[in-house]
């Protein structure tokens, strides 16, 4: 680490395919059913959307670099540390001197509840800005993954976005954009206007269907599909829960059925959704393909707790494919 405010180095021998930025927050997770509670058993992690595509984009193979402000304090080691360990290039996050990293407080109210509190505003993530913007990282990689939390952060966030996709587009990158759509952080109709600017200059999106109606409206999933394809984005993908997904591209509506298994936590599953599904881009599988990985991945994903500790390696996803048990 260099000095507070400055960029890491971690020595970048060869450059990322994939490079996304965003906010990552330390998680106090209880583990324990009911209300928060002195005595009350809990874990600790760290979180982010684009984090957890960062790792699990990496564990399936592929270098990948996170772009973000840390506080200078032990939650913004932790997740630096974690990033770092699970082979995520950190060399273009900064630590933030004299601002707290945001956490996440994860309160298991029942069993099969879960109530998230965020404290993040002004916080070291929402100081991401343009200068952090690695021209050369960017135009070097294959891809540049969005979310639409990061530009709700605030206006230098937003200028930092808008900054990396310039870039991407002037140098032939790929843009995906996530809209992942966050009420705590701002309106439907502020999200609406940012997003909807966002969307004509992606080459694919990904949206559960509250957020496509943001931008197309209301309508059934392959309809949005189509009419967020419309608007530029070769490839739309509709994320649908435990109803599967499905991609519009080439003209054509592909559909996969998510798999049977035992959710323990559906937090993170999304973003782990996202993270196969460009993993199998960067491998260079055909949109069929990609789809059955992002579905393997958010099924391994809510299969553990935490938002990215369940995700597979390249050597874990045929385990859903097998029996029980694995011999």
């Amino acid at each position: 680490m260099t000095a507070a405010g400055g960029p890491l180095t971690d020595g970048r021998a060869r450059k990322p395919a994939l490079v996304t930025l965003g906010e990552a927050m330390g998680v106090v997770a209880c583990t324990e059913a009911g209300p928060l509670a002195v005595g009350g058993g809990a874990r600790l992690s760290f979180a982010g959307a684009e984090a957890t595509v960062a790792i699990g984009v990496s564990r399936l193979g592929h270098r990948v670099a996170w772009v973000g402000r840390v506080g200078d304090d032990a939650v913004g080691s932790m997740v630096l540390s974690g990033l770092r360990g699970e082979g995520v290039d950190i060399s273009g996050a900064r630590v933030e001197p004299g601002v707290p990293t945001g956490l996440m407080l994860r309160e298991r109210r029942t069993a099969d509840r879960t109530r998230v509190a965020y404290y993040r505003r002004d916080l070291a993530g929402s100081h991401l800005s343009p200068a952090d913007i690695d021209a050369e990282v960017i135009a070097a990689a294959r891809v540049l993954h969005l979310t639409g939390i990061t530009p709700a952060l605030g206006d230098t966030a937003l200028a930092a976005v808008r900054e990396a996709v310039r870039v991407a587009k002037a140098a032939g990158t790929a843009v995906s954009i996530d809209l992942n759509y966050r009420a705590l952080l701002w309106s439907r109709a502020a999200a609406s206007v940012v997003l909807g600017s966002l969307v004509p200059q992606a080459d694919l999106v990904f949206a559960g269907p509250e957020e496509a109606s943001l931008i197309v409206g209301e309508d059934e999933p392959g309809g949005m599909a189509r009419a967020l394809s419309a608007l530029g984005p070769a490839v739309a993908v509709l994320k649908l829960g435990d109803q599967g997904a499905l991609v519009h591209t080439v003209g054509e509506i592909l559909v996969q059925q998510a798999f049977p298994v035992t959710c323990v936590d559906p937090i993170g599953a999304g973003d782990a959704f996202v993270a196969g599904y460009l993993a199998g881009t960067l491998d260079g599988s055909d949109a069929a393909r990609c789809l059955r990985l992002a579905a393997t991945c958010g099924a391994f994903a809510v299969s553990a707790a935490g938002d990215w500790e369940g995700l597979p390696s390249q050597g874990d996803l045929r385990l859903l494919d097998g029996a029980d048990v694995s011999r």
